[in-house]
């Protein structure tokens, strides 16, 4: 079975978010896609099958399957153009969260994923001890709670407490503030499924770009997540739907026996 380590979210190696990729000429069993993912041991691998018109997508983090991944999405899409000869511009993608599309235009790849609405909860007192830092405003999504702080260098400098963030009901939490040099950055944790940190999340933006395009009046907006890692994305408000824009630089070629 061929497998690929791409970096998405960045046009350098060792940035962005890896995500393994392994294209399918049928699907296998969920079993073994699981204990691939747990061997590969990144935040996201991705299996897909061509389904003539359209390509059928599963993401498995190290320890279960999930409805949605943008950085594996987008690494998928990378390897489908580059090393499988897609000669369309634009490519589709069926999946648990619906139809999902990504655009080629020279080496950026633009995601259309349908945006998620989110409301504003009190903050549950778990969260204020597992963050320690003042706490602007609490959101909650499908799975995700949104946590807005004072400012990017808090959000650069937050240290969580990873083991009392798995005491949340939610098993995502994304933490954000407005951005000195973008429009705003982001960090996202979910230790409860297995990953403390993800470098960089698509899904998150999901709920971040209408949030902030509301906030910020304007659809257009440029969005940096801080981790360690670090990746950039160009991103669009539609309403009912976003579009995050992003790069991305295969690192690995090889084949996974079994």
């Amino acid at each position: 079975m061929k497998l690929y380590q791409v970096d998405a979210f960045t046009n350098e190696i060792f940035k962005g978010n890896p995500a393994a990729v392994c294209p399918l000429k049928k699907w296998i069993s969920e079993d073994l896609m699981q204990a691939i993912a747990e061997e590969n041991n990144l935040s996201e691998t991705v299996f897909f099958v061509n389904n003539k018109s359209q390509f059928e997508i599963r993401w498995f983090t190290p320890s279960c399957e999930i409805d949605l991944c943008g950085h594996a999405t987008l690494a998928a899409a990378h390897i489908i153009f580059t090393e499988l000869n897609y000669k369309e511009k634009t490519l589709t993608f069926s999946s648990k969260s619906g139809i999902l599309t990504v655009e080629k235009n020279v080496d950026w790849y633009t995601l259309n994923f349908p945006s998620e609405e989110i409301k504003e909860i009190i903050t549950p007192q778990i969260l204020k001890d597992a963050l320690n830092v003042s706490i602007l405003k609490t959101f909650k999504g499908k799975w995700k709670l949104l946590v807005l702080l004072e400012n990017e260098e808090v959000v650069k400098n937050l240290t969580p407490n990873f083991s009392k963030l798995t005491e949340l009901e939610a098993p995502g939490i994304i933490v954000t503030s407005k951005g000195t040099k973008t429009d705003f950055v982001s960090r996202f944790f979910a230790p409860k499924i297995g990953i403390n940190e993800d470098p960089v999340t698509g899904s998150a933006h999901t709920l971040l770009i209408p949030f902030w395009a509301k906030k910020l009046v304007k659809n257009s907006l440029e969005a940096i997540q801080l981790s360690k890692r670090s990746g950039f994305l160009k991103c669009t408000y539609l309403n009912e739907r976003v579009e995050m824009s992003g790069q991305a630089k295969t690192y690995l070629k090889g084949k996974i026996i079994i």
